[in-house]
This record gives structure tokens, sequence and C-alpha cells, in this order.
């Protein structure tokens, strides 16, 4: 969390974004943070390898918006 933080920090000095309540940024930084990238701790690993959590393909991100996608309509009744 420490390092996150920190990450976040040196984020926050050279982008506008934060500035705005609503901003998809710091949700986005953890789900890179967590999902994407590799940790030294756990030997290279993500958190989410760490924990089981696979994601295939070739773009990482556009699998986690596309099952996003998938699990926001299931939640909505829009598939069954």
């Amino acid at each position: 969390m420490e390092r996150m933080n920190g990450e976040v920090r040196d984020i926050e000095k050279v982008m506008l974004g934060l500035k705005i309540q609503r901003t998809a940024i710091l949700p986005g930084y953890q789900l890179y943070h967590n999902y994407f990238r590799p940790h030294e701790v756990l030997n290279g690993k993500t958190f989410a390898e760490k924990c089981g959590i696979i994601i295939e393909g070739q773009n990482k991100w556009e699998t986690v918006i596309e099952n996003a996608k998938i699990r926001q309509c299931y939640e909505k009744g829009c598939i069954n």
C-alpha cells in the first residue's frame, strides 16, 4: 500500500486529471498495480497471479474491460 501511495504521489505531479473529483485515473491505476504490474517481492508475478487470477490475451487491459462489461450486463439482467 505504501509503495502504491508513493507511485500515486509521483503521478499526481504530472497529471491534471487528479484534480477532478470523479476521475478514472485512480481506479485505473489500482487495476494496473494489482493486475498488470509485476512485483519484485512476488518474483515477477502480479498480485492477481499470486491470487490465482490469470488474465489471458495479448491486450490485458482489453480483456479486463471486456470481462467487466460482461459482468455488468449479467448484473443488470441483459444476459442470462
